[in-house]
């Protein structure tokens, strides 16, 4: 998820980075916890990350992944509690740290920008319900066809696994692969270790029409 996916201008939050050094990440890097202190939240300059929550028994489930252009860990951050799920780097990523004095500093530059953040946890909480409706009803094709687009909008290589899938879209292992070697015989991707490659981009965004 990221700012045009709310209806959001693509460089919204760029002020944020503005002379700023990111903080560069590898994949599989965690970038905050569940259950810790939010001191910060984090603006997404390039890259994908995942945020998930973790049962007592280790299981895990993903909640959205972010693009560039996103703000995340906003949520827990403003309202002064512990972090609610837990955020890793799915790609090479650089990320900003915000602090509640950037924040301060930006907003006395742009009062505008208090406004947009509003606006932006609202159309968050909006969004993941409507999202949350849709893992309720659709079919587990139109569940996963659209996971994949969320990770490669345009097509190509998709660095995930089965069970990432499968913790994402809320199906066990077993359907998720039937639904990605029934896509894989049809040549619209093709599957490689950690790795699914989009090849007919179109024909995946038909998948999501059932």
């Amino acid at each position: 998820m990221n700012a045009f996916d709310l209806d959001f201008p693509a460089h919204i939050w760029a002020p944020f980075a503005q002379g700023r050094p990111p903080i560069r990440c590898s994949p599989g890097y965690l970038i905050y916890l569940q259950g810790t202190e939010a001191t910060c939240f984090y603006y997404l300059k390039e890259g994908q990350v995942r945020s998930f929550i973790q049962s007592e028994d280790g299981a895990e489930r993903a909640l959205n992944v972010y693009g560039p252009g996103s703000l995340f860990g906003e949520a827990s951050f403003f309202d002064e509690l512990p972090r609610v799920s837990s955020a890793v780097a799915l790609t090479s990523c650089e990320i900003v740290a915000i602090d509640r004095e950037l924040v301060t500093e930006e907003i006395e530059k742009d009062p505008e920008l208090a406004l947009a953040m509003m606006k932006y946890l609202a159309r968050t909480v909006r969004l993941l319900s409507t999202q949350l409706d849709q893992m309720a009803f659709r079919p587990a094709q139109w569940r996963i066809a659209r996971y994949l687009l969320s990770l490669s909008p345009t097509g190509g290589p998709v660095r995930c696994t089965q069970e990432d899938i499968a913790s994402s879209v809320s199906a066990s292992r077993v359907t998720v692969s039937r639904v990605l070697n029934q896509l894989a015989r049809q040549g619209i991707i093709e599957l490689g270790y950690s790795t699914i490659f989009v090849w007919d981009i179109e024909a995946l965004k038909k998948t999501c029409q059932i």
